[in-house]
């Protein structure tokens, strides 16, 4: 199965897959099995950059209880010059306290020791259970176990170490045709659940060896996440962990200049690998059946964007998404909620092209088309809301038996 497989991601032009991934040049990574996770799967991941001039760029969560790995992270690393990332799954270190941070520091150090570059280069992220004491040593074992397995096709490896209720892997390998050259492009992500933006429990590290000054780094990365994983929920809960990093080697020679037609293609090629990796964090969604669109039009900025999440996060919009239920008067209820004292509110709702509510009043339609329509493994809606000039996106999970047990049984 190709990896780019949703319909709501564009795949532009002189863009190929690598099939069985691998990483850029100048890159290797490792992962491996550290004993933090009772399971005994792969819980501890190094990425490494050997160029010296590396550039990079991050984005982290906007949570008020940021985990101590976010805080050091943002706090002691140079964020436009990353050159390693040290990380481990299994425990979040998030809401530790003083300790927390010590052994955040820790874990920078002992990542820049073995990764062989200064401390202020590396990025540490944590992901797993919130409140328990990050296991340290099991940590720093594990980053000098995975110094001696680092590889440039480890991505496979470093990939699995960074999954938590995960049920696949998120990652891929592109290649990009520019004016220059073709450059690689690749990611590896984790996330299912506890996943709202802003930003939306989420890891995703970005490498190419493409030439990137680190302004243009941080623009494009900006851009991407805000189209990608800023659009995106699962079950409206704001992680305390989240991190995107981008860090661009430029091993591959090929120079990506300021305000250039392949600034643009470049940019455009990130999008697309960040959307697909959202939307499969999306379909992943602890136990998710089936994926949902919403898209919100109308002339307020935050009336389309409350809309658009509100939908996105109702549990009974949701639930019928995962039945295949065509009840469209979930999703009028829920514009309601997020437009309170507007009443009356003429609204339009069409789903999968097929319009059921126009100017708040129900209108015929063929009923059987749309039951078919939803019960399809994407679905979208579309939402029309008094004026014009703005559009809001939020693609969202279904909610199932298997969310439950998953989130009932999480520490036990």
């Amino acid at each position: 199965m190709s990896f780019f497989r949703s319909r709501w991601v564009e795949v532009p032009e002189g863009v190929r897959v690598v099939e069985g991934g691998g990483l850029p040049q100048g890159f290797r990574a490792a992962g491996v099995a550290a004993g933090i996770k009772a399971s005994g799967d792969p819980d501890v991941g190094l990425l490494v950059c050997d160029a010296p001039a590396a550039t990079s760029a991050a984005r982290f969560t906007r949570s008020g209880t940021a985990a101590p790995p976010v805080l050091v992270t943002k706090e002691r690393a140079r964020l436009d010059a990353l050159r390693a990332v040290a990380v481990n799954s299994g425990n979040a270190n998030a809401a530790t306290g003083g300790r927390g941070l010590d052994d955040a520091a820790r874990m920078q150090g002992a990542g820049a020791m073995v990764a062989g570059v200064k401390e202020d280069q590396v990025a540490v992220c944590s992901t797993g259970v919130i409140g328990v004491p990050l296991p340290s040593q099991a940590v720093l074992r594990g980053l000098l176990d995975c110094s001696r397995a680092l590889a440039p096709d480890g991505d496979g490896a470093f990939a699995r170490a960074i999954m938590t209720t995960d049920a696949f892997e998120k990652r891929a390998t592109l290649e990009v045709d520019l004016s220059g050259g073709t450059v690689r492009l690749a990611a590896q992500a984790k996330g299912a659940g506890m996943l709202q933006p802003s930003h939306a429990t989420m890891l995703c590290f970005v490498e190419t060896d493409a030439q990137l000054h680190a302004e243009t780094a941080d623009l494009l990365l900006g851009v991407c996440v805000g189209r990608s994983f800023d659009r995106i929920t699962v079950d409206g809960q704001l992680s305390t962990n989240d991190t995107t990093l981008l860090i661009a080697s430029g091993a591959g020679g090929v120079a990506v200049e300021r305000e250039s037609e392949d600034e643009v293609r470049f940019g455009q090629a990130l999008d697309a690998l960040l959307r697909q990796l959202a939307v499969d964090l999306v379909r992943d969604g602890e136990g998710s059946k089936r994926i949902g669109r919403v898209v919100v039009r109308g002339g307020h900025d935050a009336h389309v964007e409350r809309t658009a999440r509100a939908v996105g996060n109702s549990p009974l919009v949701k639930t019928a998404l995962h039945g295949g239920d065509p009840n469209w008067g979930r999703i009028v209820q829920a514009v309601g909620m997020a437009l309170t004292d507007t009443a009356p509110l003429p609204v339009d709702v069409t789903i999968e092209g097929v319009q059921v509510c126009v100017a708040g009043n129900a209108v015929g339609h063929d009923e059987a088309g749309l039951a078919e329509a939803v019960a399809r493994d994407e679905v979208e809606y579309v939402i029309g809301l008094p004026g014009d000039g703005f559009e809001a996106e939020v693609i969202f999970s279904d909610l199932g038996h298997e969310y439950v047990t998953i989130n009932a049984d999480y520490t036990t």
